[in-house]
């Protein structure tokens, strides 16, 4: 059975929807910023109409990225990097908990007002029923990590240490850059969503640049963006 086309009733075209949703969560650039260079290609849309791409495509685009992926993900069960980072939600301080692996893939990303070891343990139980148990989970400090690893049975993997989090560390940096572009979030439902989405369209066109040669580079930059134009293809 041929799944049906999710752009069937959009007039725009579907090449031009996907490149306004890539620009909008892979960058950090407002809605209007997209709005303009768009014009600058000379592409007329308005930025709600980038809003509305953004809420209807991006899940719909990471769910796709996310399933493409999954083969590989049996090789992030060797090491974990949890932290978490404080996101204001309409003036308030609420927290975006963060599994990364030993490469730097963003596997979990998890929204909660509080940082106890009730929401860490739901943090835990998400992440391990979607991923698997790691060998090796770092932490930092935070007594909550501690708690909840011992309650399910993974005090023992526990790892913690200066500088040995910083992988973990070093993921916040992209998101921090696209929160501040977007000057806040307003829900606490809209920060769950966009950090999800924004995971996956980071780890498809994360190339670790550093690691790589400069021909290997531009080979694996060239299929991740043919992989993204051809998500949701009818």
């Amino acid at each position: 059975m041929t799944k049906p086309d999710p752009f069937r009733y959009f007039k725009t075209s579907r090449e031009i929807i996907r490149l306004a949703v890539m620009m909008y969560v892979r960058f950090p650039l407002s809605l209007r910023n997209v709005e303009d260079l768009l014009h600058e290609r000379g592409i007329d849309v308005s930025h709600e109409a980038v809003r509305y791409w953004w809420h209807r495509f991006g899940p719909m685009f990471a769910a796709e990225i996310r399933k493409r992926r999954i083969e590989g993900m049996k090789f992030s069960r060797w090491r974990w990097h949890l932290d978490e980072v404080f996101v204001k939600v309409n003036g308030e301080r609420h927290y975006l908990w963060r599994a990364v692996d030993h490469e730097g893939e963003v596997l979990e990303s998890f929204v909660t007002r509080t940082r106890d070891k009730k929401a860490a343990l739901k943090f835990l139980k998400k992440a391990t029923r979607k991923h698997g148990r790691p060998n090796v989970i770092v932490t930092d400090r935070l007594r909550s990590y501690g708690a909840a690893l011992k309650e399910i049975g993974a005090k023992h993997r526990q790892e913690t240490g200066r500088w040995l989090n910083n992988r973990a560390e070093n993921s916040h940096l992209p998101f921090r850059r696209r929160e501040r572009a977007m000057l806040r979030f307003r829900r606490m439902r809209s920060l769950q969503k966009f950090a999800a989405v924004h995971a996956s369209v980071y780890n498809h066109f994360n190339q670790e640049r550093s690691l790589s040669t400069r021909t290997n580079f531009k080979l694996n930059r060239a299929a991740a963006l043919a992989e993204w134009r051809g998500l949701c293809a009818a």
